[in-house]
């Protein structure tokens, strides 16, 4: 990368969260799904700017990966996932799934951190 490019961006991390309606892979990746579209079209990422991904999710989702969800209907080959389960806590949101995203973005852009579905309420200055 030139001078020039690393003084004009930065390495951010975005979070998220969204919920699933059901434990199955349909309503999984419709949740994951959108919530990675909001991530994309709130932040106006390039999708070639996203270097990680990290998702986890409550213990009564095991369905599936979100990660492998995103590969397939996104195409991100580049991108670096993980997939872990929440630490578990009885007051958390049911059916919910997490994200941390490291991004690149011009420097001093404003960044939307989305909150959807039933996880609107975890950051209610968020959503």
């Amino acid at each position: 990368m030139s001078k020039d490019c690393l003084d004009s961006e930065t390495v951010t991390a975005i979070r998220g969260a969204t919920t699933s309606n059901k434990n199955t892979l349909k309503e999984i990746e419709n949740s994951v799904v959108e919530l990675i579209d909001e991530l994309i079209s709130r932040n106006s990422l390039d999708p070639k700017k996203i270097l990680s991904i990290t998702f986890t999710v409550t213990k009564d989702l095991d369905a599936c990966f979100p990660a492998s969800i995103v590969r397939k209907r996104f195409g991100f080959d580049s991108v670096a996932f993980l997939d872990c389960q929440q630490m578990y806590l009885p007051s958390d949101v049911d059916f919910c799934i997490r994200l941390m995203a490291l991004v690149i973005l011009p420097t001093g852009s404003s960044i939307n951190h989305p909150y959807l579905r039933g996880a609107s309420n975890l950051r209610t200055d968020r959503c």
